[in-house]
């Protein structure tokens, strides 16, 4: 396994040169720290598989999609995947280049190189975890530090706030123009995993702008993903928060409120009505952290977390199992979802 480790003063212009490749070939574990290895890679493939994680997000499908627009322009053969659910979740099909994905069981093996985006481990890609093993190399593209680096190689930055950023300079290493469609895709990802710009810094901003100078329009593009939901989304909102409950202690006196999420208030909406919760809930003033317990089968719990400032959510979660941002993340329990409230307040009262 080797590593291809980015840090934003490195990545910002000029050629990176830090420990040199020694061959595409070498050895599990060689050194390597430079952006254009994983340019390299892609520059040299004639057919590739990029993959985001199962219930794709904005930022892992436009990543996805933004890399794959670019790359099918310059020729290459070009799929796009995820393993589940088994279609395009509806807040993300106005995305350009959809004509570009193809259903799990359809990829086809023997691809030049397998990419992943914005997924953290193998257990995140489900399925499409035999299309990695079948491919002669893989690269995994991604942003946060709780990333298990379970590719061939690895394209890790924690300091980027989104894998779409990744995506934007590897594009500018390939030289392939940033066009109106794949800006869209970059900017869905850019703008979602900064809470709306609420944690970008001034090159996030810049690259905001620049994605927007192609013609992006922001409500167009955002509108589907966090600003529209069918009617019965207030009914199972109503009874969420009326349930939700409120720890003034915990998180070392910073506060957490958290609420639960069970297949009778779910009543058949969709996963991304359910991942809007956690940003009203985040809301309360009296907690640092806010927690949301959803049901994904019998007594298994997704579970999200979301904090302000003093609480580092990603290393709580990868504590259980875990991962993801600092100030977002999550983690899978099984059992009773009482008990994932308590196993929480244990690691975040430390």
């Amino acid at each position: 396994m080797t590593d291809i480790r980015t840090s934003r003063n490195r990545t910002r212009g000029g050629r990176v040169r830090l420990s040199p490749a020694k061959s595409d070939a070498a050895p599990a574990g060689t050194p390597i720290d430079d952006l254009d290895i994983a340019a390299g890679l892609l520059a040299a493939a004639r057919s590739v598989v990029l993959v985001a994680h199962v219930h794709p997000d904005a930022d892992a499908l436009g990543s996805a999609l933004g890399l794959g627009l670019g790359l099918a322009r310059r020729g290459v053969d070009v799929q796009v995947s995820f393993a589940e659910p088994d279609s395009v979740p509806e807040s993300l099909r106005h995305l350009p280049g959809l004509p570009l994905v193809v259903a799990p069981e359809d990829v086809s093996d023997g691809a030049d190189l397998f990419v992943s985006l914005d997924v953290g481990s193998r257990e995140r890609l489900g399925s499409l975890v035999r299309v990695m093993d079948g491919c002669p190399l893989s690269l995994v593209i991604d942003h946060h530090a709780s990333n298990a680096r379970f590719g061939r190689y690895n394209l890790i930055d924690i300091a980027a706030e989104a894998t779409a950023v990744l995506v934007a300079r590897l594009l500018d290493r390939l030289g392939i123009p940033i066009d109106r469609d794949i800006a869209e895709n970059l900017y869905a990802g850019l703008a979602t995993d900064t809470g709306h710009f609420r944690h970008a810094d001034a090159e996030v901003h810049r690259l905001a702008a620049r994605l927007i100078d192609t013609g992006v329009r922001p409500m167009d593009v955002l509108h589907p993903i966090t600003d529209s939901h069918p009617f019965g989304w207030l009914g199972m909102l109503s009874r969420v928060l009326d349930r939700a409950g409120l720890d003034r202690d915990a998180a070392r006196g910073g506060g957490l409120v958290w609420t639960i999420i069970d297949d009778a208030v779910r009543d058949g909406l969709r996963q991304e009505e359910l991942d809007s919760v956690i940003d009203i809930l985040r809301t309360a003033q009296e907690a640092e952290v806010a927690m949301v317990i959803k049901q994904t089968g019998a007594d298994v719990w997704q579970v999200s977390l979301r904090s302000r400032s003093s609480v580092d959510v990603a290393a709580a979660a990868e504590a259980l199992g875990g991962g993801g941002h600092v100030r977002s993340a999550g983690f899978t329990h099984l059992g009773p979802p009482e008990d994932a409230v308590r196993r929480l307040r244990e690691v975040i009262d430390r």
